[in-house]
């Protein structure tokens, strides 16, 4: 199927009706796991998009000693601290036990500091055990993963030198070549791709969009953060991987480009979380 370009047509179809009658936890629940101590901003982003993008709870796991500026930052933000300074096992384990049973979705490596590749392996395939879905960035896009990734609902979020790193392969400059690189990773390893960049690729190897965003005031850090937050928040709600990866990068590009509108090349990622919801209102469906 040759790719699509992704529309507000199509994304809208991607983004569940919520019912009246709901109560909190029925739109989703998400767990965030993030941060170092140099990059403690991370998974706040990461957060509050998941909860900007409609989700009811964001539990947010960080180093113990990110715990005071994360719970400083907002009030919003449910923080469960990890208990060492990077991901080992032992911090898997207690989080394991600490997390609530009806997680929907995860997103894990924003700024996270791994010490332990066991750990993480052992932290994803918990979660995938127990039907959580996954959107994997940064330090968990590591080979040594996508063994256990596999029809588990999982997407992965690399820009180009992360895709290497994962992949072994070097995603080519022109977009009908990275589409072919792209396709072909997603149908081996059976997950959703989206590969970040000027034109965002997004795939699971049958089915693939583009978003050409060209929004060069987006190279600020922490936009990526944003993007793995509204992909989790959109896994909360919707099942299907190719179309919550299609769908949080749609909203993030409109994001970003409402606020270049306003502020020129001069934007941060905290800029971005202020637009979603105004981008997002016309995709708000409730019956």
């Amino acid at each position: 199927m040759a790719p699509k370009n992704l529309s507000s047509s199509i994304v809208k179809k991607f983004i569940p009706t919520r019912k009246s009658s709901s109560r909190k936890g029925d739109n989703g629940v998400v767990l965030v796991v993030g941060g170092s101590y140099v990059y403690h901003g991370a998974p706040i982003l990461s957060s509050i998009a998941a909860l900007r993008c409609g989700t009811d709870l964001v539990y947010t796991s960080v180093p113990k000693i990110n715990v005071s500026p994360t719970r400083s930052i907002s009030p919003n933000l449910i923080v469960i601290p990890l208990v060492d300074q990077k991901l080992t096992r032992g911090a898997v384990n207690k989080l394991i036990g600490a997390i609530p049973r009806n997680l929907h979705s995860a997103t894990i490596g924003m700024g996270l500091a791994i010490q332990e590749k066991n750990a993480l392996l052992h932290l994803v395939k918990s979660l995938t055990d127990r039907d959580v879905r996954l959107s994997l960035d940064a330090s968990s896009l590591i080979p040594e993963v996508l063994p256990l990734l596999a029809d588990k609902n999982v997407v992965v979020t690399p820009h180009a030198g992360e895709f290497t790193r994962l992949f072994g392969e070097s995603p080519p400059s022109k977009t009908k070549e990275r589409v072919k690189l792209v396709e072909k990773n997603a149908r081996e390893h059976g997950i959703t791709v989206l590969l970040k960049g000027p034109t965002d690729v997004i795939s699971d190897g049958s089915a693939t969009f583009l978003y050409p965003k060209n929004i060069p005031a987006m190279t600020v850090g922490g936009t990526g953060d944003v993007l793995s937050g509204l992909v989790a928040g959109m896994l909360s709600k919707n099942r299907n991987p190719l179309e919550c990866a299609a769908a949080a990068a749609f909203i993030n590009g409109l994001a970003g480009k409402a606020v270049q509108k306003k502020l020129g090349l001069h934007m941060t990622s905290m800029d971005l979380l202020h637009e979603i919801p105004t981008v997002m209102r016309p995709f708000d469906k409730i019956a």
